[in-house]
């Protein structure tokens, strides 16, 4: 009877949890989004303090703006997977950029990590354009005389000097013309943010439909080729780990017990190539990547490397 109550509890659990796995990129997408919310009132509350002086003003301000999107532009290229599979080697093979003469699979794949990397930054830019302090800093203490005249127009010469004192309410402009200069510069903020989040989202609109306008496969297929990249990612992981702890067990109870190694099949250095390498659908090919070509493939090697790593001492 215990076990009748508890199954439609798993069952639920279980829907649950396909659900939160298939939607594991907007709800990424939304921590992200939180995070980066967080984040930015935490700089605005705690560390970011506007020097309102002429001189330092844009400087300050601008770094805070720009500062956290370059490093999550850099953190973001630099966990990407598909950045590395075609970097990796090139220093010593250049031909692995464009394989086959393939510029354009290089490209378009370049292509792909840049737009992944820019979700973070576009983020941030949005969210500090949309609450505004750090422009208000920065564009308060520029000295151009466009700028100057558009928010000191039919004001007096005290509304030029004062100007960069404004952020921080210190300015010995009359108390109306502060609130009515610190709104003009929240709301030219407001509207960068919302330019930056519309053309963004506009972008993104057009190339999803151009890329799924130029795909050679059908939808329902493009699904398919999705969730197999997934598995075998997956697989490969768990894989991986398992013979990287059974040959590091075999080497162990070589050392330990002062005798030979048992036999270990290992690929050999080809084959690691050959299924790193990042793989572009052919209409003439029915594979979903280079591992699966590589396995069904008529010219395989499976030949076992003695020593696995034997190809890259002799490179070093």
């Amino acid at each position: 009877m215990f076990a009748s109550g508890l199954k439609p509890t798993m069952d639920s659990f279980n829907t649950v949890l396909r659900f939160l796995t298939n939607q594991k990129t907007t709800i990424g997408y939304g921590v992200m989004a939180i995070a980066t919310i967080g984040s930015e009132r935490i700089f605005s509350l705690f560390s970011f303090q506007c020097p309102c002086n002429t001189q330092q003003n844009f400087a300050y301000g601008m770094t805070y703006l720009l500062g956290p999107a370059l490093v999550l532009l850099t953190i973001g290229l630099f966990l990407s997977t598909s950045l590395w599979r075609l970097y990796t080697g090139c220093c010593l093979n250049p031909m692995k950029l464009c394989p086959r003469g393939n510029c354009i699979g290089c490209i378009s794949i370049l292509l792909r990590v840049l737009v992944g990397a820019l979700v973070p930054p576009i983020m941030w830019l949005s969210v500090a354009l949309l609450n505004g302090t750090f422009y208000e800093c920065a564009v308060s203490g520029l000295e151009d005389k466009v700028i100057v005249d558009l928010f000191c127009k039919h004001r007096n010469n005290t509304c030029k000097e004062e100007l960069a004192k404004v952020p921080c309410k210190t300015s010995n402009l009359p108390v109306a013309e502060t609130t009515e200069l610190l709104l003009m510069l929240k709301a030219q903020s407001q509207i960068l943010g919302w330019v930056i989040i519309i053309t963004s989202v506009l972008a993104g609109l057009i190339g999803t439909c151009y890329k799924n306008c130029r795909s050679q496969v059908s939808y329902l297929q493009l699904t398919f080729w999705k969730v197999y990249m997934q598995k075998e990612k997956d697989k490969f992981d768990s894989f991986a780990e398992d013979y990287a702890t059974r040959l590091a067990e075999r080497n162990m109870k070589s050392f330990f017990e002062n005798q030979d190694p048992e036999a270990f099949p290992f690929p050999n250095h080809t084959a690691w190539e050959q299924i790193s390498s990042v793989y572009t659908f052919s209409n003439s090919e029915q594979y979903y990547s280079t591992l699966q070509k590589y396995v069904e493939g008529p010219n395989r090697d499976y030949s076992s490397d003695k020593t696995p790593l034997q190809m890259e001492h002799s490179l070093e």
